[in-house]
Parts: C-alpha cells; structure tokens; sequence
C-alpha cells in the first residue's frame, strides 16, 4: 500500500470493537474509546461494540461497512473474533484469523521465526503441570538471567525477569496467573525498540527508554518518566538491522494493516525480536500513534488507513 494515496469513502458505517474479558480490557477500552472518537470526528458512522457486554452472534453485522478491532488481549489477538468476522463476511482491520492465532502464542511465534532466519532469544515452553524440578533443569539451560512470560498475553502481564533459582518459584507463580503455558526465555541485556508497521510501510523507528527493570505494564500505561526516542546515536546500518528485524518478523507471520515488534539490541548491535503485536495499543501512551506522527500522520488519518487496508485486502479475497 501507497503512504499516501489511499481514499476512503465518507461516510463509512464501522463498528468499533473493544473492552472485551481479559486481563487488557481497561488498555483496550481506553484504545476503542480513541478510535471512536477520532472516525467519529471524520465523519464516520461509529457503532462501539464490547464484547463482554453484547451477544456477538446476534449482532446485525450486516449493517456495518468495516469493523474496527481494538481489542487486547484473548478474544481480540488470538484469532476468535477474526474468525467470527470472515464467518459473516465483514471487513475488519489487522491480521487475519490464522496470523492472529500464530502471533497471539510467544512460543508458535519464535517457532516461525527459527523457520525464517529472524532472530530470536533461546526459549523454553513450560506448562503448569510440569515438575518443578523439570522447569528448574531447563531453566538451567536457558542460563540466568532469565525472563518468564505467559506464552499468550499481553502488556507484560505477568512478566518476571530473575537472576537466581531462588526467585523461579515465585515468577511461575505470576505467570501461570494468566495463562496455564508459560516461556523461560534467555534475557537480552541491552537496549529496547520498537518497530511499526503499516502493511509493508515500516514506520519511525522508537527507542524506549524507562527507570524501572524492564518496559512493564507500569512503565507502559502509568509510568510518566517513561521516554520514546525518535534521534539516537546509531550506525545507519544498525538501524536498518532493527528496521529489517521488525519488517522480517511481520513478514514471518504475515500480519496485515497495523501491527508492532518488539525488539532488543544487544551490546553487540544485534537486534533480537521479542514478540508481535498484531493489534497494538492506540491510547495516548501507545507507540504506533507516536510513530506514524512522525511521518505527518494523525490518529484520525492513521485509522481510517488501517481501513482501507482491509478493505482494500477485503476486494481480492473472498470471504470465507
């Protein structure tokens, strides 16, 4: 897709979707909230839809043009909802069903990443049910630092970084809070990035910058302190290499329309790519509006081109 040649037409009938029942429902609220009210400002139709609080399957979908997706977490990023649209035959923004579901799992995601040569820490897969003295002999092998993470959630919910064995049994503890599978990945020390993408357009590149142990649920949404850096002292070929790393991961898993990287860089310049984000935050605090304001794009502009995305996607493909 062109930067800026895109037409949508006005106005457009979309239902807005956000909220929903998982851990990220406040984050996704305040993200639906933003979208409304930005197409709403454009002139758009703006129906906001919560799936904790409608019955989906009895919605009249047909009376809407697009739907926009702004939900976090399961129900959002995992694929459902995806499939439920292209079962009734409506556009909607970001990946589709089988990306979403792919990138919702931390450990389906760097299995894909191994596949295509995209950088990614050293990792194991644990399950609640395993034997602690199991988890504690991978973990061993993974080497300390380690960082333990839900395989499927986000916001950095339920996230511990450790340095000893001492400190596992607690940081399982958080982890399985929120989901019954959980990664041991090895840590990255260095500095944190973030890659945008707008389809195959990749957006300014952020360094984010924060006083506390790593970019945490808190340094996300609360933490004022928290910088986004747009000029930093790097080599333009580790820059690319950053860029490069984000394009390849999007690429990897082939998300659509709006989508985030996670990436580390290391001491020695090489970028490590986290994890992607295939509906990213788009409150006040969010990265992709930040980016794409670089380029000259405002909120308003930047959801109405995830749109026209879809809906561009929506005209050479059937739907299911």
């Amino acid at each position: 897709m062109a930067l800026f040649d895109f037409e949508l037409p006005v106005p457009t009938c979309i239902a807005v979707l956000s909220g929903g029942e998982s851990a990220e429902r406040e984050v996704s609220l305040q993200s639906g909230a933003a979208v409304a009210r930005a197409l709403e400002a454009r002139g758009h139709e703006v129906t906001r839809i919560d799936p904790a609080e409608s019955d989906l399957a009895q919605e009249t979908w047909g009376v809407f043009d697009v739907a926009f997706l702004a939900i976090h977490g399961r129900f959002g990023e995992d694929g459902q909802i995806q499939r439920l649209l292209e079962d009734v035959g409506i556009p909607y923004t970001g990946s589709n069903s089988d990306t979403s579901r792919l990138a919702f799992s931390k450990s389906a995601s760097k299995e894909r990443f191994a596949q295509c040569g995209v950088p990614t820490p050293p990792y194991v897969l644990i399950h609640e049910s395993d034997d602690a003295e199991r988890i504690q002999t991978q973990a061993l092998k993974v080497g300390y630092p380690l960082v333990v993470k839900p395989d499927t959630q986000g916001s950095s919910l339920g996230v511990s970084l450790i340095d000893s064995p001492q400190e596992l049994p607690q940081a399982l503890k958080q982890c399985f809070q929120y989901d019954p599978f959980g990664i041991v990945e090895s840590v990255v020390s260095g500095s944190e990035w973030t890659v945008g993408l707008l389809d195959d357009v990749v957006l300014p590149l952020i360094k984010i910058e924060t006083n506390r142990q790593f970019f945490d649920y808190q340094a996300k949404y609360e933490d004022e302190a928290t910088a986004y850096r747009f000029e930093f002292p790097l080599p333009a070929h580790v820059v690319q290499a950053i860029e490069t790393a984000g394009r390849q991961a999007g690429e990897a898993l082939k998300t659509r329309g709006l989508a985030r990287v996670d990436i580390l860089l290391d001491k020695f310049q090489q970028p490590w790519v986290l994890e992607v984000n295939t509906i990213p935050g788009l409150t006040d605090h969010s990265l992709i509006p930040k980016s794409a304001a670089r380029l000259g794009i405002g909120f308003g502009e930047l959801c109405e081109r995830a749109i026209q995305s879809c809906l561009s996607t929506a005209a050479i493909r059937p739907h299911n």
